[in-house]
């Protein structure tokens, strides 16, 4: 357990100490925010600190440091490193400037933001990458809960799960529209809060309740190896499995919601990086369990992996009972079901307000939303209706996401760096988490069974993987260097 507390502690102190460097490398001052300079009473509204850092949490969260954090406990305590390191350096600080310079950018997008920084053609494809992004999360995040609640309240068979399936995606997506159609403060600004809530209440009831219950956690200095029964490589699985419980892109996509929401620029190092800390504990806890509650073989996590089997779903109840009975049960119902579709609902607002900037789109007139709300949700609805009815697979629709999520997280900190250094100030903070996500991501591509690793000869071969990865790093910075030289030139 000492590993565990040493970890938490670092995350604890690293919010207060590195997340105070960041801020003020930023620069925070009393403008006014576009909260206030806008406030169009739809999506920029004034909301308070305390409900921004709630929502923002919840809206990165989701099940993802719950999931992502089970499944990296597959290679044993030695995630508790990338959990704590990944989120401090390099999550938390994508978060920060993902919400800031948005903020700084009138709230605009993601992608508007990474356009302007990085040029014309990186704000076309970030346009594209991130729409496709968002409804790719938003579907699944409808049809992962309709399926749950199939299970909980119906639990019948055969064609009777279909229709039923059918029944609660309808419901769910019908929500889906109305949440991305009205204003924030509506339904995310009132309910939201409170699933923050039920989100920490669950990790904080799993971390009592595994030494509460006689649970060992395995050390970090006694289990330093790779522990996953499949012995898939640390390097880059374990950093692109551990997503949002470390640093994920998909992050970048949901800032800007609460960017339009702030009264005061101060209030981004407790709302951003924050709420990345806070998602880094969670993680951190979900990832203690993993390592503790089951049965390990021949120095690997076999119980485990048998646990996943069943399905993520079925894992997090397990745990959940495990550590805290039937009180257990009950979080565990809102955590697997009211939290995706927590995260689905944003993901689609954030697909509207990423094309309405786009196209230019004043979303102030209920008109120009339903014109946007109607294509958006349709797509979302015929991923998700296809993938009930078997003519589309669920697997193809997430395919590609996790390796997609992460090279998000490398432009947005790329565009970070790229501020800093147009700003004069120290850009390293960034460029340094931009050039170790640039190294996951690419060496991933090169050997993962989704991408290059469909070619048998380069399947998980990282004899190939890491010098390509070095190489894109090296090229990256050489890319960055050279914009950043030419538009000091040009200043002076």
């Amino acid at each position: 357990m000492v590993s565990f507390i040493i970890c938490l502690l670092i995350l604890i102190c690293g919010y207060f100490t590195y997340g105070k460097f960041v801020d003020n490398v930023f620069g925070p001052d009393d403008r006014d925010t576009p909260a206030v300079t806008i406030n169009d009473g739809v999506d920029y509204v004034v909301m308070p600190q305390w409900k921004l850092f709630l929502v923002e949490l919840l809206n990165i969260a989701g099940l993802g440091p719950i999931f992502g954090a089970l499944q990296g406990a597959l290679w044993g305590p030695v995630v508790y490193l990338w959990i704590t390191f990944g989120t401090v350096f390099s999550g938390a600080v994508h978060d920060y400037f993902a919400g800031m310079l948005s903020e700084r950018y009138n709230g605009d997008s993601i992608s508007e933001v990474t356009g302007d920084l990085l040029g014309h053609t990186m704000k076309n494809v970030m346009r594209v990458f991130s729409v496709i992004l968002l409804i790719m999360v938003g579907t699944v995040f409808a049809v992962g809960p309709a399926g749950l609640l199939v299970q909980l309240i119906s639990n019948k068979g055969g064609t009777g799960v279909v229709a039923t399936t059918t029944f609660w995606l309808a419901i769910i997506l019908c929500y889906y529209f109305i949440a991305t159609f009205i204003s924030i403060d509506k339904i995310i600004g009132k309910i939201y809060p409170v699933f923050g809530f039920c989100l920490i209440a669950m990790a904080i009831g799993v971390a009592i309740g595994l030494p509460l219950h006689g649970y060992q956690m395995p050390e970090l200095f006694t289990h330093f190896y790779n522990m996953h029964p499949a012995g898939t490589p640390i390097w880059s699985f374990m950093f692109i499995t551990v997503a949002c419980g470390a640093t994920s892109g998909f992050h970048s996509t949901q800032a800007p919601l609460m960017a339009r929401c702030m009264k005061s620029e101060r209030q981004g190092h407790f709302v951003f990086y924050g709420a990345m800390v806070a998602e880094g504990i969670i993680a951190l806890i979900w990832a203690a369990a993993g390592c503790s509650l089951y049965e390990v073989t021949g120095g690997l996590n076999t119980g485990l992996q048998e646990a996943l089997k069943a399905g993520q779903s079925a894992a997090i109840y397990d745990v959940c009972i495990k550590t805290m009975g039937p009180v257990g049960v009950i979080l565990a119902m809102l955590g697997v079901i009211a939290c995706p579709i927590s995260s689905g609902d944003t993901a689609f607002r954030s697909a509207r307000l990423t094309v309405a900037d786009w196209a230019k789109i004043d979303q102030g007139d209920w008109k120009n939303r339903l014109k946007l709300c109607v294509p958006v949700l349709g797509v979302g609805a015929f991923l998700g209706f296809g993938n009930t009815l078997g003519f589309l697979s669920y697997a193809v629709i997430w395919r590609y996401f996790s390796w997609t999520n992460q090279t998000l997280a490398m432009i947005v900190l790329w565009s970070g760096a790229m501020y800093l250094a147009k700003e004069k100030r120290n850009y390293w903070i960034c460029a340094v988490p931009a050039m170790f996500m640039t190294g996951v991501s690419m060496t991933y591509f090169f050997m993962a069974p989704e991408c290059l690793g469909l070619i048998p000869a380069l399947k998980n071969n990282t004899a190939v993987a890491y010098p390509a990865g070095i190489i894109f790093i090296i090229l990256f910075f050489c890319l960055f260097e050279k914009a950043r030289r030419k538009m000091v030139a040009a200043s002076s």
